[in-house]
């Protein structure tokens, strides 16, 4: 399956102006094979603590739009939304189906040295998603530093997903983490990051897409870019099996 990753700028708190900025971007990743298609965290109004201005209902504007998205290109598509529900909102990482259908992961870490935990509340589940024979587990930026959450899900997964909003200063640490994250678990990993500015923050792109063996199969820089790389089940299978390592892992 080619899986690409869209690593765009943001308009600033601007659903609108922002989702008809990566909608050109969503079709040429559909254009070069794309079948799923994974954009950053909070994508359509950058990484805000203002719900009040940009949360959104559960299935609202932007969650419908990833679903037409879906529909229309025939592939699937996410990246993470504010929703309200219960309680405070959440930060959501929304993948559409084919078919229009949703599946939500609510982010279990929220970035506490930014606030985020003032704001939003966390999700408290895990999710792993059955995408074309793809198993594919999605996890919302901070989450990254958690290993054991990763570790949990190992033998039900060939692909992580990372979408995030990760700033520039410590764009070492994302790139090293998301490595990390392939090798112990050896499955494929795609991190998804913004570029641009948003609030007195620079973000610096740098997103991958690394193979079970933490080799770096497409990355990029500080500009706006479409990644695009080939994920192959049967090679997780492998990779597990010349190196059995997760059978050495201790409950």
């Amino acid at each position: 399956m080619k899986v690409a990753a869209i690593q765009h700028d943001v308009v600033w708190e601007d659903r609108d102006a922002t989702l008809a900025r990566v909608a050109p971007m969503v079709a040429h990743a559909v254009d070069e094979g794309a079948r799923l298609v994974v954009l950053p965290e909070m994508f359509a109004v950058g990484f805000s603590m203002a719900p009040e201005r940009v949360a959104e209902p559960t299935g609202g504007p932007t969650a419908t739009w990833l679903a037409e998205q879906a529909t229309t290109h025939g592939v699937w598509i996410g990246g993470s939304v504010t929703e309200r529900g219960e309680g405070r909102p959440r930060n959501v990482f929304v993948l559409a189906a084919p078919d229009g259908s949703v599946h939500r992961y609510a982010k279990i870490h929220p970035f506490t040295y930014s606030g985020e935990h003032e704001h939003y509340d966390a999700g408290d589940q895990l999710v792993t998603v059955d995408v074309d024979g793809l198993r594919v587990s999605l996890f919302v930026c901070y989450d990254l530093r958690f290993a054991d959450e990763f570790w949990g899900l190992a033998n039900d997964t060939d692909l992580y997903v990372v979408v995030a909003s990760w700033p520039a200063k410590r764009s070492h640490h994302w790139r090293s983490l998301l490595i990390a994250r392939a090798i112990e678990n050896q499955a494929y990993v795609v991190g998804c990051n913004r570029v641009g500015d948003g609030d007195g923050i620079h973000y610096a792109g740098g997103s991958c897409i690394i193979d079970p063996l933490g080799e770096v199969l497409a990355s990029e820089g500080d500009h706006e870019a479409v990644l695009l790389a080939d994920v192959d089940p049967a090679a997780v299978i492998k990779t597990r099996e010349r190196f059995p390592f997760l059978t050495d892992r201790r409950a």
